[in-house]
């Protein structure tokens, strides 16, 4: 009896949990279906336009399209952005492809010298926060003279060592025998781990690449030191740029950019729940 009353409990308080949340997605659907009065009516204390506190509805009173009209056909700014952030994204997650793919394998199958030193330094790496390492790239990305460009916000992401070390783990669960078997039969190392590293590392492939995609899509620090010119920032910089006037502008913003992170992670959420469980394996 006991057992099946704290399993109730816990079941309601996962519910709740979950609805806490979503909450922030609803609140965000509501929004943007909301007019500017019925907005200011809601959070004219937050906007600074009248007093007292701050109050929410489960459903517009009055839904209308009028924000997403405005920012999808007379807002060309925001598809300045929205492609900036396509291109920037699309070529960091190529690169994080042909580095980081071929740089996992080697760390987890091939004996190099110094190997075991070299991949602690990268876990290093991935642990220090973009204000560590902010310093370095500047410097870095000036004398080369790519400041200004989007490459300073390409280049250090798209040679990020947190995809690696994902991709280690998947390649070090393939069977040792399995790639003894195929050098005995005559394949080359590059054989091996086009044919074999590759396909039965493609959930760990695929896993990184979901994460990188997200941090991609939502990079702010990097492109706000980096980049001066307004017409190359990706769309993470859209709504920072939004005055308060504008509140319904910025919640319709905020769901369209939310759009492509929520389809990418639901297309690959086995391949990242196989990927954060290969991670946690202690070898």
């Amino acid at each position: 009896m006991k057992h099946k009353i704290l399993k109730k409990l816990l079941l309601l308080f996962l519910l709740l949990l979950a609805v806490g949340i979503c909450f922030p997605v609803v609140f965000l659907i509501v929004g943007s279906l909301m007019g500017p009065d019925e907005l200011n009516h809601y959070l004219g204390a937050v906007l600074g336009k009248t007093d007292g506190f701050a109050s929410w509805a489960l459903l517009p009173t009055y839904p209308t399209f009028k924000a997403y009209v405005q920012l999808l056909l007379d807002s060309p700014e925001f598809f300045v952005m929205f492609w900036n952030s396509v291109k920037m994204t699309g070529i960091i997650l190529i690169g994080q492809v042909l580095t980081g793919v071929p740089a996992a394998w080697g760390f987890a199958r091939l004996d190099i010298p110094g190997k075991k030193v070299l991949f602690n330094l990268y876990i290093i790496l991935m642990l220090m926060p973009f204000q560590v390492t902010m310093l370095s790239n500047y410097l870095t990305l000036n004398a080369m003279h790519l400041m200004d460009t989007q490459w300073t916000v390409i280049l250090p992401a798209a040679f990020s060592t947190f995809p690696v070390f994902i991709m280690y783990h998947f390649f070090r669960s393939i069977p040792k025998g399995i790639i003894e078997s195929a050098e005995l039969d005559g394949a080359n190392k590059f054989q091996v781990f086009l044919h074999i590293g590759v396909p039965l590392g493609s959930s760990g492939i695929v896993s990184a690449l979901v994460l990188s995609f997200l941090d991609a899509w939502n990079l702010i620090e990097q492109p706000l030191t980096f980049l001066k010119n307004k017409t190359l920032w990706p769309l993470s910089l859209y709504l920072p740029n939004i005055s308060m006037d504008n509140a319904g502008l910025a919640f319709v913003a905020s769901v369209i950019t939310l759009i492509p992170s929520l389809l990418v992670f639901m297309a690959g959420q086995n391949y990242l729940e196989q990927g954060i469980a290969a991670s946690a394996v202690k070898e």
